[in-house]
């Protein structure tokens, strides 16, 4: 198989406009949502998420959408969705085949993605399938409760998630993905096995690697037949998790794929959320020689929660492009977008940039320190366990003997000898500071002097002057920021004794402007 041509963003779609709008939807009023976030930007791919558990067409192999349920609905999304769906397909018209023609036209090539174990059954349990009027919950499901992994998940949130040891399982999950590649005139096949990650029993991950192996092999062998057939290229995408360590753990045997040509796009992503110490580096290695190419994917959000002190959108995209930007420079190939929703202005900024290094230079963006907070309990707890494994945020800030800290690793991508910016800014943000307590920083072994402290204030209105969250700040010369690596070393001199619960430290930044936003 040939390289892959580069694509600079590849956009997941998963599936959203089907839901866009009032009963029945227009063919017309579908493609206009799907395309206006990727017309007119630097989105070279479109990868098309064609269903989860039940097709959106006439399947062999699938239930339909809404008629699994006898067209009764839990939500009025899920009627919306999936009424609009079974209105084209009454209509005779064939959403799959008119997405790729437009974007086609538009420049672009479009793949069909393919959720390999999408779990989104909401928490419920195997005891629960017999009886359960959940959506997503097929007859498949239901007739076969010893096909799932049960009390062998890594968390009992994703213990309806297929058991991909099961040979049935991977000859139905081989069955959708060759259906869906013969039918229509794809450009490729993304297999999105991050969506979600959890497909061998939590202590058979890599002993069992071959299974996945097993289906990802033979996915390529009727993706090679197809592409033999119509004489063009026919290119397998996989998006795996974001490092070589956990991959293994989990199950894909990267280094396999590569020397046996099972994959053409490698996608490093978290299962959940935005994952910024992908290793693209390690892919690159792994892949150096190949044709093989490594797109870093970035999810419509950042790792962590929104604290400030710009406003959300405009800091979501400086960090996203500071992301960008680092995945670059340790040499992917591209960026790859995923739950990145959007219409004709949302997110335009990043999707006019991010699709090449020269386009992110000279624009404004974060870098910031890595955050993983942990869902133990509740919804969705467990998702991240294979990801940002060596998250440095947030983390207590306690006295030490020695004098010593919590060291935050930020790497820049930009040359700012080349592109000057405006202004350089690290700062700091502390939870649970108070007057009397004594935080020093320092920039590669060398101390700060002339902190600025900034209350984050979230009710000025209401005439509060104080709080117990904190910036704390520091302008930095473009000479002492070169590109590459920086340890910035918080350390608590002096905790005021009067304060029971541990400071803690939330965020790590630095805030480079190009212009005033």
């Amino acid at each position: 198989m040939s390289r892959p041509p580069e694509y600079g963003i590849i956009y997941n779609w998963d599936g959203a406009p089907h839901g866009h709008h009032e009963v029945p939807q227009t063919m017309e009023q579908f493609l206009g949502s799907m395309y206006a976030p990727l017309a007119d930007t630097q989105v070279g791919a479109h990868f098309w998420c064609i269903g989860e558990h039940v097709a959106r067409y006439r399947s062999e192999v699938q239930e339909t959408t809404g008629e699994h349920v006898g067209r009764e609905y839990h939500s009025a999304h899920a009627y919306t969705f999936s009424e609009n769906v079974l209105a084209m397909i009454e209509r005779g018209e064939d959403a799959q085949a008119a997405a790729i023609e437009r974007g086609h036209e538009l420049g672009m090539h479009v793949y069909a993605s393919v959720r390999m174990n999408d779990n989104h059954f909401a928490g419920l349990q195997v005891d629960d399938l017999a009886t359960s009027r959940h959506g997503s919950i097929t007859q498949m499901r239901r007739d076969h409760p010893e096909w799932v992994l049960g009390d062998g998940a890594q968390s009992d949130w994703f213990a309806l998630s297929w058991n991909m040891a099961v040979p049935e399982v991977r000859r139905h999950r081989f069955e959708h993905v060759k259906e869906l590649c013969e039918r229509w005139n794809w450009d490729g096949v993304e297999l999105d096995w991050q969506r979600h990650g959890y497909h061998l029993h939590k202590d058979y991950g890599y002993k069992l690697r071959y299974a996945l192996t097993d289906l990802q092999r033979s996915i390529r062998q009727a993706t090679d037949r197809i592409a033999e057939e119509r004489g063009r290229p026919f290119y397998v995408a996989a998006r795996v998790s974001g490092t070589l360590e956990m991959c293994k753990r989990i199950g894909y045997d990267i280094e396999t794929w590569v020397d046996e040509g099972l994959v053409d796009i490698l996608i490093p992503a978290a299962s959940s959320g935005t994952d910024p110490l992908l290793d693209i580096e390690g892919f690159k290695q792994l892949t150096e020689g190949t044709d093989v190419t490594v797109y870093g994917c970035i999810y419509g959000s950042t790792d962590g929660p929104h604290v400030g002190p710009e406003d959300e959108a405009l800091k979501q995209d400086m960090v996203l492009g500071g992301i960008a930007s680092r995945h670059y420079a340790q040499g992917a190939d591209g960026i790859y977008v995923f739950n990145f929703h959007s219409d004709s202005e949302y997110r335009r900024r990043l999707l006019t940039t991010m699709g090449s290094p020269d386009t992110l230079k000279g624009a404004s963006k974060i870098y910031a320190a890595a955050h993983k907070i942990p869902r133990v309990t509740g919804e969705w707890r467990g998702a991240e366990l294979n990801d940002r494994i060596y998250a440095e945020a947030p983390t207590p800030l306690v006295e030490t003997m020695s004098g010593d800290g919590p060291t935050v690793t930020l790497t820049i991508a930009d040359d700012f000898s080349s592109s000057p910016p405006e202004s350089i800014r690290l700062r700091v943000r502390m939870e649970e500071w108070v007057v009397g307590d004594d935080v020093e920083v320092s920039w590669d072994g060398e101390f700060l002097p002339d902190a600025k402290v900034e209350y984050a204030i979230e009710r000025s209105h209401m005439g509060d002057a104080v709080s117990g969250v904190v910036w704390q700040s520091y302008d930095l010369a473009r000479e002492q920021v070169a590109k590459g690596q920086h340890k910035v070393k918080v350390v608590l001199r002096r905790r005021n004794p009067h304060i029971i619960p541990d400071m803690t430290l939330t965020d790590v930044e630095l805030v480079v402007r190009y212009e005033e936003e």
